[in-house]
C-alpha cells in the first residue's frame, strides 16, 4: 500500500493566540486511537518553533546555514503525520478528518504527498 506524508502547515505567528477548547484533546486522542487501529498512522508530531531550526542551503557548490526564528515566513510546518493507505482518497479522508477536529478560530493547513519509492514500510 502507499504511504502519504501529510505535512501540516500553520502561521507560526498566531500560534500563541490558538486558544484550545476544552474538548480538543480528547477529539484528537480519539482520532489518533482511531487512524492507530485503523492500521493506517505509521508516524505523526509536531515540530518545535523555527527559532530552534536551521535552514541550511546548497547553492553554487557552497553550503550556507541561517538559524531560525524564519521570521519572512508566514506559513511553516508545524508538524507531519505519516500514513500508509490503500489510496490518495483514503490518505485525503484521514487529513480532512485531522483538520476538522481544530477549533474553529484556527487557520491551519496540510499539504499531502504521497512518498515516492518503495510503498511498503521496513518490517520492524
Amino acid at each position: 500500500m502507499p504511504r502519504f506524508m501529510s505535512l501540516i502547515r500553520i502561521n507560526e505567528q498566531d500560534a500563541p493566540n490558538m486558544q484550545l477548547d476544552a474538548d480538543f484533546e480528547k477529539r484528537m486522542g480519539a482520532l489518533f486511537e482511531e487512524i492507530t487501529k485503523a492500521g493506517v498512522m505509521l508516524d505523526t508530531a509536531g515540530l518545535l518553533p523555527t527559532a530552534d531550526g536551521t535552514r541550511i542551503t546548497w547553492q553554487s557548490g557552497k553550503l550556507s546555514f541561517t538559524d531560525g526564528p524564519f521570521t519572512e515566513t508566514k506559513e511553516v510546518i508545524g508538524g507531519y503525520a505519516i500514513m500508509q493507505c490503500k489510496d490518495k482518497a483514503e490518505a485525503l479522508e484521514w487529513t480532512k478528518r485531522f483538520l476538522e477536529i481544530h477549533p474553529v478560530s484556527w487557520t491551519v493547513g496540510a499539504e499531502l504527498r504521497q512518498i515516492d519509492g518503495d510503498t511498503t514500510p521496513p518490517e520492524a
